[in-house]
Order: structure tokens, then sequence, then C-alpha cells
């Protein structure tokens, strides 16, 4: 049995953006799969919106994992950032998830 986790979204200057529930998750995912599954159930739910363009979760996931190795977005678990794809997390319902989006510099 899986647990719910809250994701943030923070801009790079430290604003909040949308938080995302994913409910049902193992307690110990790799960050690789955390992404993985937050596109895939964001996908879902614009797919499932009326006259929305159906989208393909999968190479969305493949553009965040991307995103992540060219430095988008950084990811913190618990105050720590997760550097690697495929560390393993220990997840608590109450873990602080927080997807930080980077941007970039004007002429730079």
């Amino acid at each position: 049995m899986g647990i719910t986790v809250q994701i943030i979204d923070v801009s790079g200057t430290g604003r909040v953006g949308a938080t995302t529930v994913l409910e049902g998750i193992p307690s110990e995912i790799t960050l690789r799969d955390l992404i993985r599954t937050r596109v895939r159930e964001e996908v879902a739910r614009s797919n499932a919106a009326p006259e929305q363009r159906r989208v393909d979760w999968e190479p969305q996931a493949d553009r965040a994992i991307e995103a992540f190795e060219c430095n988008g977005f950084f990811v913190l678990v618990d105050d720590r950032q997760v550097t690697e794809l495929d560390e393993e997390l220990a997840l608590t319902a109450n873990s602080d998830i927080r997807f930080v989006r980077l941007v970039q510099l004007a002429g730079g």
C-alpha cells in the first residue's frame, strides 16, 4: 500500500506555485520514478478534461528527466537537494517535496 504526498512547485526566486498531490506511491521510490509518476498523473488529469488534446505521458516524462539532467529544475526533499535520479528516497506523508524551476538570467 502506498502513501499520499504533496509536491510544491517553487520558482527560482522562491515564489510558491502549484501543488500536486500523488496518491498511492511507494514510500521508497527513486527520484526518477517520482518525476515520471508526477508527469503521468498530471497528463492523466489534463487528458481527462473535456476538449483537451490527448497527450502521451511517456515522452513528457522523458522531457522532464532531460530537464532535470540539464539543470532546468532541482528537487528538494525535506530541505535536502536530491542530485541523482536513481537515488532512493524514503518518503512519508509529511515529506516536504519541492520542485524548484530555475530561470535563465537575461543575457546570460
